[in-house]
């Protein structure tokens, strides 16, 4: 398919006709790969991301150079940080990682806010700030209030739903990175759940079972 066609399936019950036809204008279709870095820490924001298929993570870094993953991003939304950050000119506070194979729109941020005069648009992006503040507020609740168990359960029916797939190819070291914990860790506690009844272990694949 060529842009115009991408642009028309994926957005047209999102946004009107006229909207459409300006990001056909100057959007930008691209495709990246799992595990592709989209951005980091400190980089200048030229774009902001529409996600088109696939999923995307998204992590913060603590001052101790830390990672805490925050929330994913899937098709037919974008990134709360990096609206925030275009909005005030800023450099980019979040890492982004594909989560799985991606195809993504970018948009120049500065049509972030010449397009607010469309009610569409204003809907999509307070929408998108509203959706990314409720996911960081359970991610913060999570690091607050869940114990280890619960916060690797949550996370990966997270994983479940980004990825469309119950069935996660993924390594206990993986985990162990992503939730800023060990692997030994990890590990015993992905044995507690299978004992459980909510995961089903696999040679680096887990079945989630409960969701």
């Amino acid at each position: 398919m060529n842009k115009a066609e991408i642009i028309n399936d994926n957005f047209s019950f999102l946004f009107e006709k006229e909207l459409l036809e300006k990001m056909i204008d100057v959007g930008k279709v691209i495709q990246v790969k799992k595990d592709d870095f989209l951005m980091d820490i400190g980089q200048e924001m030229t774009f902001m991301p529409l996600i088109i298929s696939g999923s995307i993570k998204v992590f913060r870094t603590d001052d101790d150079g830390d990672d805490y993953i925050l929330y994913f991003i899937e098709g037919g939304d974008t990134c709360a940080m990096t609206l925030n950050c275009c909005m005030r000119g800023a450099k980019s506070e979040i890492k982004a990682i594909a989560e799985t194979d991606t195809e993504l729109l970018l948009i120049p941020i500065h049509k972030l806010e010449d397009w607010l005069h469309f009610k569409s648009w204003r809907t999509f992006v307070f929408g998108s700030f509203n959706n990314r503040f409720t996911e960081m507020l359970e991610a913060v609740d999570s690091l607050a209030f869940m114990n280890m168990n619960e916060r690797v359960l949550k996370y990966l029916k997270d994983k479940v739903i980004a990825n469309k797939d119950e069935s996660l190819s993924i390594t206990h070291n993986i985990i162990s990175l992503e939730l800023n914990t060990s692997r030994v860790v990890i590990s015993r506690i992905l044995k507690k759940l299978e004992l459980d009844g909510e995961i089903q272990l696999l040679r680096n694949k887990i079945i989630v079972l409960n969701f």
